[in-house]
């Protein structure tokens, strides 16, 4: 049984000249923002990282194939009104869309899967999901974490969503042997925010050092990929003193309203959109136009190490 991927035509010409391709996920699309401004992002992102010299692979699975590189059409399909009943896909949910002719928008675990099936190593989104607050009774971990440690695919964010409790996130990730560096800064940063806890990692102020971090990794045959964190560019962001309060409100009114599992973090984000007027999503849209650059330079920095080796 041959695996049910299509790769379009644009993305498997540049993997197979060894050219810098970056995957970018699709629930940025069917979830993370309202339309039209979805679609209008996921253009944009895809812009970005052409302009920096490589080719954006966005990846879904559409009638149970997977796709790595959507046409526009298929763009409007995952991120038009109509259809925002679209699955939201991690691991445990990828072979049973796919088996069953099903669509759905893939995550960061999925999104890593998915491009490491199909040879693409830079992965550019917005930020990464982690430990929830109160996990220690929730046992709330997202699936990014461990896919981090398990798959060889490296992923550009700007850090791990405010609304998590990102000092056990990053403990975590220490746990599993996940490489975490911060680009042009040693403070980790807090998605919206440049900083927040006074949380610090490796810090790396060129693409060059973090496309060789990359390669030596594989060399190694080490499976994990790197975390790279990129905050939010000074002139966009939601100060961390400023931005608290409002995180603290949003998650107690979810508390109040009885929001649960799945339904939980999209209450959170709505209210903080609410909450800000609006600027947690320029915001958001700001840092994952930032991060589809980062993430096309590091995949060209990488094509030309391993082309001049």
């Amino acid at each position: 049984m041959s695996m049910p991927m299509d790769v379009v035509p644009q993305v498997a010409e540049a993997l197979g000249a060894g050219g810098p391709v970056v995957a970018l996920e699709s629930t940025i699309i069917s979830h993370g923002m309202p339309w039209p401004r979805n679609i209008e992002t996921a253009r944009a992102v895809e812009d970005a990282v052409r302009a920096e010299g490589a080719v954006p692979a966005t990846i879904a699975v559409l009638d149970g194939r997977l796709k790595i590189g959507l046409a526009g059409d298929e763009l409007d399909r995952l991120g038009s009104p109509e259809t925002r009943d679209i699955a939201k896909l991690s691991r445990r949910d990828l072979a049973g869309c796919i088996a069953s002719g099903g669509t759905g928008a893939t995550t960061v675990a999925t999104t890593m899967i998915a491009a490491h099936f199909a040879g693409i190593e830079i992965f550019a989104t917005g930020g990464i999901g982690g430990v929830h607050r109160g996990a220690e009774t929730s046992f709330d971990v997202s699936a990014d974490l461990h896919e981090l440690a398990r798959t060889p695919v490296s992923v550009v964010c700007a850090g791990a969503k405010a609304i998590l409790d990102v000092p056990k996130t990053l403990e975590v990730l220490e746990t599993l042997g996940v490489p975490v560096v911060t680009f042009g800064q040693h403070a980790f940063p807090a998605f919206w925010s440049r900083t927040a806890l006074p949380l610090t990692t490796p810090a790396v102020t060129s693409t060059a050092e973090i496309a060789r971090r990359i390669e030596t990794q594989r060399q190694l045959g080490l499976a994990a990929g790197h975390l790279i964190a990129n905050p939010i560019p000074a002139a966009d962001e939601i100060p961390a003193a400023e931005l608290g309060p409002i995180i603290a409100q949003a998650l107690a009114d979810a508390e109040t309203h009885g929001m649960t599992g799945a339904a939980n973090t999209p209450y959170v984000l709505q209210r903080i959109y609410e909450l800000t007027g609006g600027r947690s999503l320029e915001a958001n849209i700001a840092l994952v136009l930032n991060n589809a650059r980062l993430g096309a330079q590091i995949a060209a920095n990488l094509a030309d190490l391993r082309k001049n080796a």
